[in-house]
C-alpha cells in the first residue's frame, strides 16, 4: 500500500520512518510513504502557501491552490486519480481500531496535514474524501495524526512485529472482544515490595488466561464502560465474564 503525505514539514517524518519496529514496514515497502511539500507547488518568489482569512480573525489559512496543485502531482505519481484523500481535522470521525484495520487492508491514500488556523474550505469541499480526528483536542498540525495512523496500520502488516500474535493481544482488538488489555509483568518476581500476581506464576494456562480475561474485563469496566456495553450487545460476554464483572479488582 502507498500513502502520499502532503505536509509543510516533511523533515518531521524522517526519524519516524527509520525508528522502532514499524520501520520494517516502511523499509520493506509494505507501507510505502511518499512526502510532498505544497510549498514546492506555490507560485511567486516567496512560495506562499497561506494568507489572512476573509472576515478577519487571528492566524493564517492554508491556500487552496498550492494544496490542489500538490495533490494533483501526488495523484499523478500514484497513477490513481481516484485515490482517497484523507484530511486530519477536529470534525473528522475519531480514529479507532476498526478504522485502522480498514486502512491497513487498503491500497492507501493521500494524507493531508493541515497547519495554521486551517485550510481553505473550498479545497476541503472539492478534494477531500475522508476526515479523521485523534480526539477532542487540537494539534499544531496534522503531521502527528498522520504518524499515528501510519504507525497503527504498519504494525498490523505481516512480519512487522517480532511475534505475529503481538497485535492480536492489543487493546481494542476483536480477538479480545474489543476490551482493554490486561497488566503485564516481567523479571524480577518481586520489585519494590510488589510481587507478580500468583496466577501468572502458576504455569496453569487456563488459570492464567482466566486471570487475564478477568483483568481485561475489570479494567475496561472501570475505565471504558461503553466498551463493555458494546461487547455485551454483540453477545461476546460469557456467564463467567458477567460473574467476573461483579467483582472488584
Amino acid at each position: 500500500m502507498r500513502f502520499d503525505v502532503i505536509t509543510l514539514f516533511p523533515e518531521l517524518f524522517a526519524p519516524f520512518l527509520a525508528s522502532g519496529v514499524t520501520r520494517r514496514a516502511y523499509e520493506s515497502g509494505q507501507v510505502e510513504v511518499v512526502l510532498w511539500n505544497p510549498r514546492d507547488y506555490a507560485s511567486g518568489n516567496y512560495r506562499r502557501v497561506d494568507d489572512r482569512p476573509f472576515g478577519g480573525g487571528p492566524g493564517m489559512v492554508m491556500m487552496a491552490e498550492p494544496l490542489a496543485a500538490c495533490l494533483d502531482a501526488a495523484l499523478a505519481a500514484r497513477g490513481d486519480t481516484a485515490a482517497p484523500v484523507l484530511l486530519f481535522s477536529p470534525i473528522g470521525a475519531v480514529l479507532r481500531h476498526a478504522v485502522v484495520e480498514r486502512w491497513s487492508a487498503s491500497a492507501g491514500a493521500v494524507l493531508v496535514c493541515g497547519r495554521y488556523e486551517g485550510i481553505d474550505q473550498r479545497f476541503i469541499d472539492s478534494r477531500v474524501t475522508h476526515q479523521l480526528s485523534l480526539g477532542d483536542f487540537v494539534l499544531s498540525g496534522g503531521e502527528v495524526a498522520a504518524m499515528a495512523l501510519l504507525d497503527a496500520l504498519a504494525r498490523l502488516q505481516p512480519g512487522v512485529l517480532g511475534d505475529a500474535d503481538s497485535h492480536v493481544q492489543d487493546s481494542f482488538n476483536p480477538a479480545l472482544d474489543g476490551l482493554l488489555d490486561c497488566p503485564h509483568y516481567t523479571r524480577p518476581e518481586e520489585w519494590n515490595g510488589s510481587a507478580v500476581p500468583a496466577p501468572l506464576m502458576s504455569g496453569h494456562h487456563l488459570q492464567i488466561e482466566r486471570w487475564r480475561r478477568d483483568q481485561r474485563l475489570a479494567i475496561t469496566r472501570d475505565r471504558r464502560p461503553e466498551l463493555i456495553d458494546a461487547a455485551r450487545q454483540a453477545g461476546r460476554l460469557s456467564a463467567a465474564d458477567e460473574k467476573a464483572l461483579q467483582k472488584k479488582l
